[in-house]
């Protein structure tokens, strides 16, 4: 692959990002530098990471940064189900939104497993 834009985890999450974005614009105001902004900021986060582990050059530090982006979206997670407790969203868009998260983790780890097989040899 030449670029992180390649990767299909990068993509996936750019998705998920935009997606949040979207359903967020339904949040009361009041969540506006509240739930609204750490959810934004977390799930653009995955993204963001996995871009810039993929800069830094070292198999080592991209192995960090896929970590951190894993972290990002457990975050993000977290901030769903807040969300839904508090009745800003529906259980059926958190149940989309758990499988669009499993996929990410699952693509997650397993970058992480290939590259970190990388480093020990």
């Amino acid at each position: 692959m030449s670029s992180f834009k390649d990767l299909m985890v990068w993509n996936k999450s750019m998705d998920f990002a935009v997606e949040i974005y979207t359903v967020t614009k339904l949040f009361p105001s009041n969540e506006q530098f509240g739930l609204t902004s750490q959810l934004r900021r977390s799930t653009s986060s995955i993204a963001l990471n996995i871009a810039e582990g993929w800069g830094r050059g070292s198999i080592k530090s991209y192995s960090h940064f896929l970590k951190i982006a894993r972290g990002s979206l457990y975050e993000t997670e977290t901030c769903l189900l807040l969300s839904n407790k508090l009745g800003y969203i529906s259980t059926e868009i958190i149940d989309n939104y758990s499988l669009v998260i499993e996929q990410i983790g699952k693509m997650i780890n397993g970058l992480i497993k290939s590259i970190e097989l990388k480093i020990e040899v």
